[in-house]
């Protein structure tokens, strides 16, 4: 709350006052970052927005694929082997028979012992450690991937941003958070506790002898990405984090600071990811991250409540990634082929369900693969950590099995998976309306209920479980973490299997996975590598921009050759790269003022001399809440605006003539002495009153002082300059 005298100008009661568009001179201009572009589904892009003076930062996300530059902890009897056979042991001493020997291998291809065999560190979003994090007001979480670096902020001395994150990404956030401390504990218990310093594979004399590939991923490009490189947080952190952050429901409205008005909608990518609505004094922005328009679990892409909206900050890069495989009917797009489009043909054109029924395909797929390999005796491993899908398989494998003769156990290893799965089955209103209709006809939301029920499905924590342990068949379906390959059960089956030519591994697209499966080499097991959408289309971007209809819109600069734009189209366009600041001016020149009546009933006009206009002094309590601003009367008595009330404060030059004349008819004698500053240039002028007393006038640059002993005549000196100048 503020107490302010304001100027206003008649006919504009809810315009911008004088005086405030200098308090808001400030925030005219947005600035936006793009910090990392990020890499697929498991590592969303990260940004940084400035807007009304408050900096919001767009999800927090590990580069977990980095970890692929570890070996994994020997498992069983592998351990034995790689102790005879392997030169990777824990970091000792840097003798120059090992340094001889690395030196050596540089130029040769990458094998197992190229590895670092160390306890992780963990990557988070490039350029972000180079951020004062305290400097942050607001972070947003779109899914569960964007969370998963938060602990290492809000451990930060100084953090003290608002998180906000739906209910379901900061459970789902929780889980997976709680599920990688478990897995990197089997690190900590094999190497022993970490050191309190730099571990020895980031100092530079180990990196130069490092191949190349392995360095790049360290060092990244540039070889900014060091300082980005963290040990992993504990439990204790993640519990931590957890409390700092406000959980919102979609549509909930949320006000930061009385001005920024803040809402989630579906975005169609997993159950419970978002994208962000945020409203300004000056601009409403519309965040798109990652999204799917028809999703067979989560509930719908909500594009329709980011329309009209003044910016479109469009994050969605998983185009990007699916770029090389796309027809060359769709690699270079024009708003000439959808400028004929009407609103209700753009908005048809997005919910075609050709994707959904692409996605299916995929799954049908992947079942007979999977059959075809239980057939041969031989088990099949699926370390795919997206809920959505792994929900999916799950069902879909399951109805593959009972349609046939087949009868092999499903397993599902994971330290969180029973909650998880107990989790996913009280969460109706986050799911799509497929699923809501299930519930009120009396099913299950999903079949791992039923499955679980009739033994077809076994949920354990570990592969050590002595329940699993007791359980255990071949051939069977495993489910389980992680799909970076270096931690998790899946090292354990990995080394079980990978010597097994009928066993199936199933991995995502999208990752290096020659380096991921480096440590299990020779590799017999068959590798089916599938993509996932995970995200718009590259031919939808148009049609979702014509129906949202906004005013500005920023793109990733990757997409400027592949969506262009003509003349004609309606808004303008801005892209943005990695780590350059992007400053996109406000489309409003003033923001509104609502004015209380009897506020209004005080105005006294004054016309100004000099300008085309009248203006009046107004007092009252400026109040500021969801984005608007409003101005009472207060508690505070004001004093009658009567019209002998004098003007507080004066602008302009006095006419030096005219001065003179005006004194003279008040019975003032005056004359002027013309002060003369550097090289001839006036400094200030010097009027000196002789009768009928003493007194001085002081006209410089910067201001008029009035000096005189008596107090009635200083008052007459003051109404000649009021009747001069303009004043209010």
């Amino acid at each position: 709350m503020y107490f302010l005298d304001l100027f206003c100008q008649p006919g504009e009661f809810k315009g911008l006052p004088y005086l405030q568009r200098q308090i808001f001179v400030l925030f005219i201009f947005m600035k936006f970052t793009c910090l990392s572009k990020g890499g697929g589904f498991h590592f969303p892009p990260c940004h940084v927005l400035n807007v009304c003076g408050f900096r919001i930062l767009f999800d927090c996300p590990l580069d977990l694929s980095a970890l692929t530059i570890f070996s994994p902890v020997p498992t069983g009897y592998r351990a034995v082997v790689d102790e005879k056979d392997s030169d990777c042991q824990p970091y000792s001493t840097l003798d120059s028979d090992c340094v001889t020997w690395k030196r050596q291998k540089i130029g040769k291809p990458l094998d197992a012992n190229d590895l670092i065999c160390a306890v992780p560190w963990y990557k988070i979003v490039k350029y972000l450690h180079l951020w004062n994090v305290s400097f942050i007001d607001v972070v947003l979480i779109s899914s569960p991937m964007g969370m998963l670096g938060l602990p290492f902020l809000t451990r930060i001395k100084g953090f003290s941003a608002k998180i906000y994150a739906t209910e379901v990404t900061a459970r789902l956030g929780q889980l997976m958070m709680e599920d990688l401390v478990s897995m990197h504990m089997e690190f900590r218990q094999f190497y022993g506790p970490e050191g309190s310093t730099f571990p020895r594979w980031m100092e530079e004399e180990e990196l130069d002898l490092r191949p190349s590939a392995l360095r790049e991923v360290v060092l990244g490009k540039d070889g900014a990405e060091l300082g980005g490189w963290m040990p992993l947080y504990s439990a204790a952190d993640v519990k931590h984090c957890l409390q700092k952050v406000q959980t919102l429901r979609y549509a909930e409205e949320v006000c930061y600071n009385g001005k920024l008005v803040i809402k989630a909608f579906s975005s169609g990518l997993e159950i419970g990811t978002c994208n962000w609505s945020i409203n300004g004094p000056k601009r409403d922005i519309a965040f798109i991250s990652s999204s799917i328009f028809v999703p067979a679990h989560a509930m719908s892409f909500d594009y329709h409540a980011l329309q009209g909206k003044d910016i479109v900050l469009y994050s969605d890069l998983s185009s990007l990634d699916t770029m090389e495989g796309i027809e060359d009917g769709y690699s270079f797009l024009t708003t000439d082929s959808f400028s004929t489009l009407s609103w209700e043909e753009s908005a048809q054109s997005l919910l075609n369900t050709s994707e959904h029924l692409e996605e299916r395909e995929k799954l049908y797929y992947l079942c007979s693969c999977a059959a075809d390999s239980l057939k041969a005796s031989g088990s099949v491993l699926i370390p795919i950590n997206r809920l959505g899908t792994f929900i999916q398989l799950l069902e879909q494998i399951s109805a593959s099995l009972e349609s046939s003769s087949l009868k092999v156990p499903i397993y599902v290893i994971s330290s969180v998976a029973e909650e998880l799965l107990a989790y996913t089955n009280v969460i109706p209103e986050w799911l799509c309306k497929e699923r809501q209709e299930k519930l009120f006809s009396g099913e299950p939301l999903f079949a791992h209920v039923e499955l679980i029920k009739d033994n077809k499905l076994h949920v354990f924590p570990t592969v050590h479980s002595p329940k699993l342990l007791i359980n255990w068949q071949e051939p069977c379906i495993v489910f389980c973490p992680h799909w970076c390959l270096r931690l998790g059960p899946v090292v354990h089956l990995l080394h079980r299997w990978s010597g097994d030519p009928n066993s199936l591994l199933v991995l995502e697209s999208g990752h290096d996975a020659q380096l991921a499966l480096l440590p299990f080499q020779p590799m017999e097991m068959k590798v089916l590598q599938c993509s996932f959408l995970s995200g718009i289309k590259l031919p939808k971007i148009l049609p979702l921009l014509n129906v949202l209809q906004p005013k500005i819109t920023l793109l990733p600069e990757d997409l400027r050759q592949k969506v262009r734009f003509t003349n004609v189209n309606p808004f303008s366009v801005f892209h943005y790269s990695e780590n350059k600041t992007l400053i996109i001016p406000s489309l409003k020149d003033s923001s509104e003022l609502e004015i209380a009546t009897d506020l209004a009933f005080q105005f006294q006009w004054r016309n100004l001399k000099h300008e085309n206009m009248n203006i009046t002094r107004l007092k009252g309590e400026l109040h500021v809440a969801h984005g608007k601003h409003w101005l009472h009367s207060g508690n505070k008595p004001s004093k009658s605006n009567s019209s002998k009330s004098r003007p507080l404060l004066h602008w302009g030059t006095p006419d030096l003539e005219t001065l003179l004349s005006i004194l003279s008819k008040m019975g003032i004698n005056a004359s002027v002495e013309q002060g003369v500053g550097v090289e001839g240039s006036k400094k200030a002028c010097i009027v000196h009153v002789h009768d009928p007393k003493k007194a001085l006038i002081e006209i410089g640059d910067t201001g008029t002082v009035i000096s005189a002993v008596d107090e009635n005549l200083a008052s007459l000196i003051f109404e000649a300059m009021d009747s001069i100048l303009d004043g209010i």
